[in-house]
């Protein structure tokens, strides 16, 4: 099992997915002109990423490249958060859903046809 991701570290993993393998000096120039980070806090976060096995960092240049997608993290943080809280029901966390107000008719249509596509 994954480790959580921190939206730190979610929002670094987003700028590597859109951008694919890149140095880690660019990715602080893009951090800082996407999120406003300076260096220092790039560097940090890339670190823990690299500890966690999400991403590799090789030379030359320090090359950082995803090892995990979008979608395992997302199905991770979704397993995580039907087990926190809704007690591992992922009928508990429909029905969460399908009781807020603010769905759309359309919205609450794809979910329906999701289910029964399933």
């Amino acid at each position: 099992m994954q480790q959580k991701i921190f939206d730190s570290e979610w929002r670094l993993m987003t700028l590597i997915w859109e951008n694919g393998t890149m140095s880690a000096k660019d990715l602080s120039l893009l951090a800082k002109e996407r999120i406003g980070w300076n260096k220092n806090t790039t560097y940090t976060v890339l670190g823990k990423l690299e500890a966690k096995g999400y991403i590799k960092r090789e030379d030359p240049g320090f090359l950082c490249t995803a090892l995990v997608s979008r979608d395992e993290i997302c199905k991770n943080e979704t397993r995580t958060l039907v087990d926190r809280l809704f007690g591992g029901s992922k009928k508990a966390l429909f029905s969460a859903l399908l009781e807020d107000e603010s769905l759309s008719k359309e919205e609450l249509e794809e979910l329906r046809a999701l289910i029964e596509k399933r």
